[in-house]
Parts: structure tokens; C-alpha cells; sequence
């Protein structure tokens, strides 16, 4: 306990509820194969954002260069089209995106640039018709 005697313990509470937790439950979700995107908008006060993350199952990927490679050409292909999916986006909101390769093997990871335009205007869309 002498390590931790500069942390007092008695006022704050060291927690991590389940509100805090992102899970696939929270959000929409949709797929053109092989992305996978699950997305949430929250109102912000400052100009529209949009906050992406990555994936690549380990389950199909066993090595780390692989999964690694594959976040890379998706975040390449985000960055080339992303203006698209900005220019769709309300005022005053925030764009929280999660993209998930769901494809098996590195011969599917062409299809990224391919497919990337049509995930962010599917997902454009999806809130053009909410408004």
C-alpha cells in the first residue's frame, strides 16, 4: 500500500462503468462487403467532426503485419474519400465511425478501394434521410 500513498483514495472513485464501454449494440451498423461500419452521431458546440477507428479480426489474420497492413490500406482509402462523407455531414455534430475489415483472406484486400466510396455514401445517405 506505501506505493500507492500518493493517491487518495478516499475521494476519488477509480471506476469504469458499463456506460463508458463502446459495444456493438451502441450505434447502427451497416456492410458492404468486406467493411464492416458501425457509427453513432453525438451534438457537439464546435464545427461537425468525423472520428474513425480501425479493425482487422485476429481470428483470419493470424500475423500482426497483415492486420496491420489491411488498417492501413483502409485508412488510406478513408482518407481519399473522406471529404464525401464530410460534405454530407449536419452542422454541429459528430461523426463517431468504426470500420471493420470482415473479409478472410489479404486476396480480398483490393476490393477496399473499390468498396470504401460506396460504405461512406451508404453511410452519408443514412443520415441524409434522418433529417
Amino acid at each position: 500500500m506505501r506505493f500507492f500513498s500518493f493517491v487518495d483514495m478516499t475521494t476519488k472513485r477509480f471506476t469504469y462503468s458499463t456506460s463508458e464501454k463502446l459495444k456493438s449494440s451502441e450505434g447502427k451498423s451497416l456492410n458492404v462487403y468486406p467493411l464492416k461500419i458501425t457509427y453513432s452521431m453525438q451534438d457537439i458546440e464546435s464545427l461537425s467532426t468525423a472520428k474513425i477507428a480501425v479493425g482487422a479480426s485476429s481470428r483470419y489474420f493470424k500475423k500482426a503485419v497483415d492486420r496491420n497492413r489491411v488498417k492501413r490500406l483502409i485508412r488510406e482509402a478513408y482518407r481519399l474519400h473522406k471529404h464525401n462523407l464530410l460534405d454530407l455531414l449536419p452542422e454541429k455534430k459528430q461523426l463517431s465511425v468504426f470500420i471493420l475489415f470482415v473479409g478472410k483472406d489479404m486476396n480480398e484486400t483490393v476490393l477496399i478501394a473499390e468498396k470504401m466510396p460506396l460504405v461512406l455514401q451508404k453511410l452519408g445517405n443514412s443520415f441524409q434521410n434522418k433529417s
